[in-house]
């Protein structure tokens, strides 16, 4: 049977290699969706999660679904240990979060405080490159403090202004101290620079009486890859604590479901590619046998059975999908592996996709963007030759014959 396959499949040479090139076209574009998909949001991914709220966070309990002050994580050096035990962990880093007024002469605008230890902070999400203007914090605490672009604007404020901070402690008290603004820190996210204040850890507990306790831990992974493992180790590895261990997923919820959304409009286009390759097959598959009834109703009358002839397309097609397979997934991780390494500019100016600029593409190589399209060639194939292969499999020998 594969003998008389091969055999027809080369006596129609130009039949066979047009449907060759359907399957290999649909499969090479497949696996460079797939791998631009994968690539670049992975690229955004990580670019955001490392840049600015980690690949995991650690809470008290109950401080997401309320945050509060005094909901504070009071043992952030033990825990801290724990992080630095495991091998996924890159860096961590603890940080005060609280509101206040923000006054510069006149001018007083509502300002989110983030307290971060300038070194730890720098090592988990490099806050030292978010610095546009000025400089970053100082090892020690110096009553210094870096606002984003837009809050700096709104309080018309200036490297070396006063920048005087107004709000409650955590023990009921007042909180007010001055500080000398020596930076702008511009994270990409205009509605996160116009709320953005940033103080030394030291200057930010002393201002809300806070001792050693801290409100978050980011923890960053040496890979996005390795997060899941990270944090489900870290949940065992600190069950003892009253806190919350999240992914981003969960804590950057908004940023994870349009990432999702996203992706599932390109996977549609993939769906809608297959059907355009499966027309395709289909196509060429009918045409051939309708053109060759003559030649399966002297295969009837010498003896071949349905289930022969049946068998016989299928051999057929299959044998031209492993083909356009095999080149395919040649081809796809060339082409993937030769993006990966040089990124496509495509936006001159840059777009922004949720919160972060996007200005090229690149590919992943991975076995999801071959074996995605080699899986779905090969099935959309067999299924579209059922149809053909029945036909020919009740061909008529006495009327086929007479006919042609």
């Amino acid at each position: 049977m594969i003998k008389m396959a091969f055999r027809n499949i080369f006596r129609q040479k130009r039949r066979s290699l047009l449907t060759t090139l359907t399957m290999f076209g649909g499969f090479v574009l497949a696996s460079l969706a797939l791998g631009v998909i994968d690539g670049t949001y992975n690229r955004i991914v990580d670019e955001f999660t490392r840049s600015r709220m980690g690949h995991i966070q650690i809470h008290a309990r109950g401080y997401l679904e309320r945050p509060t002050l005094q909901k504070v994580i009071r043992n952030g050096r033990e825990i801290g240990v724990e992080i630095d035990r495991s091998r996924d962990a890159e860096a961590w880093a603890p940080r005060i979060i609280a509101a206040a007024l923000a006054s510069v002469g006149e001018r007083t605008d509502t300002a989110r405080i983030l307290g971060i230890d300038p070194v730890r902070e720098n090592a988990a999400t490099r806050f030292e490159r978010k610095i546009t203007r000025g400089r970053s914090f100082s090892p020690d605490p110096s009553k210094e403090i870096i606002l984003g672009p837009g809050l700096a604007q709104a309080l018309k404020a200036a490297i070396g202004d006063e920048v005087v901070l107004v709000s409650q402690a955590a023990d009921g008290s007042l909180a007010n101290d001055v500080y000398r603004l020596i930076g702008l820190a511009d994270t990409g996210d205009m509605a996160t620079d116009r709320t953005s204040a940033y103080l030394h850890l030291e200057d930010a507990r002393s201002l809300f009486v806070l001792e050693e306790a801290v409100h978050e831990i980011v923890v960053v992974s040496r890979s996005l890859k390795k997060a899941t493992n990270l944090n489900a180790s870290l949940r065992e590895s600190l069950a003892a604590f009253p806190v919350d261990v999240q992914p981003w997923q969960e804590f950057a919820k908004s940023f994870y479901n349009a990432m999702r959304a996203d992706s599932r409009g390109h996977e549609m286009m993939l769906l809608i590619l297959f059907i355009v390759v499966s027309f395709g097959v289909l196509n060429t598959t009918l045409m051939s046998v309708l053109e060759r009834r003559r030649e399966y109703g002297v295969l009837k009358a010498l003896g071949t059975r349905p289930r022969q002839v049946f068998r016989l397309i299928l051999c057929e097609v299959l044998l031209l999908a492993a083909a356009s397979v095999v080149l395919g997934a040649g081809a796809g991780f060339l082409i993937n592996s030769a993006v990966a390494q040089h990124e496509i500019v495509i936006f001159s100016k840059g777009v922004t996709f949720g919160g972060m600029e996007m200005r090229s593409f690149t590919t992943e190589v991975n076995a999801r963007t071959l074996a995605i399209p080699a899986l779905t060639v090969l099935f959309s194939a067999l299924f579209v030759s059922l149809w053909p292969a029945v036909r020919a499999a009740r061909t008529e020998p006495a009327r086929s014959i007479r006919i042609f």
